[in-house]
């Protein structure tokens, strides 16, 4: 083998061995995906238990509002929440015409900033066992700690038990909540 052809082989087994590692690095790169935290309407739209509060958000137009960028600390009523409410509020409540009263009882339930399970509880102690919350909505919240669980009490003296806390989400935090809370 003459000193020319010595070079074309060691030339295409060069390019074959460059175009090998080009073609294995972009495998490797398009084969990583980046996993981001849906915002808080799709950490709802995405749990079968919160089918209600995201028809009812829907309905009073927040979808943009609970995905912009926060943050947010929801209190969200899971679907047994609402199944509480008396007969026909719901359907009554997603109707056009009530859409300022939905607006109202949704944003009672939501707070600015994000708070997690510790920081609830640590202001609850902090301030001898009861933290009033202020709401997007203007209302206020009263948590407390009985039996070790979050309570919720609303302006009407109606309770509400945190079910599941620390629900993350990419403009905030979810707790779920067994009750519908209401402001004055």
């Amino acid at each position: 083998m003459n000193t020319k052809n010595l070079f074309i082989a060691f030339a295409i087994i060069g390019i074959f061995a460059l175009t090998s590692a080009t073609v294995s690095k972009t495998t490797v790169s398009d084969s990583i995906e980046t996993v981001q935290t849906p915002n808080i309407v799709g950490v709802a739209a995405a749990n079968k238990d919160f089918t209600t509060l995201v028809a009812a958000v829907k309905a009073a137009g927040l979808v943009e509002t609970l995905s912009s960028a926060g943050p947010f600390t929801v209190f969200a009523p899971t679907n047994a929440a609402f199944a509480k409410l008396p007969a026909g509020t719901v359907p009554s409540l997603l109707k056009p015409e009530s859409k300022a009263t939905l607006t109202s009882i949704l944003t009672y339930h939501v707070v600015a900033g994000k708070f997690d399970a510790a920081a609830v509880v640590e202001a609850i102690e902090a301030n001898d066992g009861a933290f009033e919350i202020t709401t997007v909505q203007g209302g206020t919240l009263v948590a407390s700690l009985v039996d070790g669980n979050v309570m919720l009490e609303d302006e009407n003296g109606n309770m509400s038990k945190v079910v599941i806390a620390d629900v993350a989400a990419s403009n905030g935090v979810i707790h779920a909540i067994d009750s519908v809370v209401m402001p004055n």
